[in-house]
């Protein structure tokens, strides 16, 4: 679920690591040979700001979707977080860099190396779930239909909009890394204990992955498409890009997409422990998540849930619906390496870019924002910026932060949380910092936003989510411009 030893080839100075595991065990300072640029995109359609940033060389200038009936925007947005449900809270709380993250007390973490996290408190299901439901649904579930829900409120397609609609023609695709695992570990804990007739009959419906979806729709009377994907760390992003093809050929007209996750339970927890890919700085919580910072020492595990409600421009269009951005594209690759170290020349993730780019018809020159994915991992976080310094060739004029410093990693959840950032990035003007950024790594050389918010206007943005088994994602997202 975190992406781990990439190193760069370009023209610039780099840092070789090697790990043991997931610790680092050797690095080496080198100046690798330097790379062929394959083109030289120039920026296409209406006047933008000017992004100092080098592009490849090209004979084509790329071209956006300009077709209403394919064009995707982002009509609504629905969260469950550390710092609440509401979409605004959550992002001031971000801006104002204040860390989520603190000492884990719903089950005694005491005898664990690691006793902090993302955990959410004081979560309200009223007005989302009823009694009866709210009772037996694992919190996977329920943060999904909250945040579901609140999406569709946010979009202005609540109950008695929804009933004078085509259903049929609106989807849902909300993933998870994990699935319901407290429902899961319960089950096995009563098999063990007490034998199998006391193993709860929602053990398996609530378990496995696919529910978050089915239940949505189960809630809301959607019909059209319906499933999950679960690719570890990269899941939400997985699901807009599949949203946003069965959009594009007609198939819907809107989507209920994001993710979901709640693994902040004892198996949960010593799972990642096992990895050893968690930080341990139980004595500092609040200071243990700190993308790129030389002290950094792992990822902090979070929980919760992001959804958006992504829709044809044509659909939003004939309804008046309220366009926060628009969704220009995305793209998904695979290192086809090894469960948890990436291929040592990073091509999956630097690729996984290139493609994403190509399929939202932008240059490289029109990004100038980069939401990371940026876990507070040894290997990952200079991965992840030696793969962007492949494909950006000078970052002069790029901003690039991490959300999870303050929120923590949450698993197949992470991806639906980051959108949320980036789009309100977007919105607002304003980008959050990434806190806890005390001693930066020499080779991060792009702006991190350390510590204190920057107002930035937003040409395009994209958005990165990387998983255990290779998988890597990025969306791209702009302000929606007529």
């Amino acid at each position: 679920m975190v992406c781990f030893g990439i190193s760069s080839t370009c023209s610039f100075e780099v840092s070789l690591v090697k790990y043991e595991g997931l610790r680092l065990t050797q690095r080496m300072q080198m100046y690798s040979v330097a790379c062929m640029p394959k083109r030289f995109i120039l920026a296409s359609g209406k006047k933008r700001q000017t992004i100092k940033a080098m592009a490849s060389p090209t004979t084509a200038a790329p071209k956006r979707e300009k077709d209403p009936k394919k064009r995707v925007v982002i009509t609504g947005m629905g969260l469950v977080s550390v710092f609440g449900s509401d979409i605004d809270t959550f992002y001031n709380k971000l801006l104002e860099g204040e860390s989520g993250i603190s000492l884990i007390d719903r089950f005694d973490a005491s005898s664990l190396p690691v006793r902090f996290g993302g955990q959410i408190r004081d979560f309200s299901t009223k007005g989302y779930i009823n009694e009866e439901n709210d009772r037996h649904l694992d919190d996977c579930l329920k943060y999904c239909l909250v945040s579901g829900k609140r999406a569709l409120e946010d979009a202005n397609l609540g109950y008695e909009v929804l009933k004078n609609m085509d259903k049929t023609r609106i989807g849902v695709i909300v993933g998870t890394g994990l699935g319901g695992v407290a429902t899961f570990s319960n089950a096995v804990h009563a098999l063990i204990q007490k034998g199998p007739s006391e193993i709860s009959p929602f053990f398996i419906p609530h378990s496995i992955p696919n529910m978050s979806s089915a239940l949505l729709a189960i809630e809301t009377g959607l019909t059209g498409p319906n499933y999950s994907i679960s690719t570890a760390c990269a899941t939400a992003n997985y699901c807009f890009c599949a949203a946003s093809h069965h959009i594009r050929s007609g198939e819907v007209d809107i989507m209920v997409v994001g993710g979901t996750e709640a693994s902040i339970i004892p198996s949960g927890v010593g799972g990642f422990i096992a990895c050893r890919a968690l930080s341990q700085r139980n004595e500092e919580p609040m200071k243990a998540s700190r993308p790129w910072d030389k002290n950094r020492d792992g990822f902090v595990i979070g929980e919760g849930s992001g959804v958006l409600i992504m829709e044809s421009l044509e659909s939003a269009t004939k309804r008046g619906a309220r366009i926060l951005a628009e969704y220009l594209g995305g793209a998904i690759t695979c290192d086809a390496h090894h469960m948890t170290d990436p291929r040592s020349d990073g091509f999956g993730v630097s690729s996984c870019i290139k493609k994403s780019l190509e399929d939202a018809g932008v240059s490289v020159e029109e990004v100038n924002y980069v939401n990371a994915h940026a876990t507070s991992t040894l290997a990952g976080d200079l991965a992840e910026v030696n793969a962007i310094k492949k494909v950006f060739k000078n970052t002069s004029e790029l901003k690039m932060n991490g959300t999870k410093s303050m929120i923590g990693h949450c698993l197949g959840a992470a991806g639906g949380l980051e959108a949320i950032a980036t789009i309100k990035a977007i919105t607002t003007g304003w980008l959050h910092p990434t806190i806890n950024q005390d001693n930066l790594e020499d080779d991060v050389t792009i702006d991190t936003v350390p510590n204190v918010k920057k107002k930035h206007e937003v040409n395009v943005a994209i958005s990165n989510s990387f998983g255990f088994g290779g998988h890597n994602s990025v969306v791209v997202f702009a302000p929606y411009m007529p």
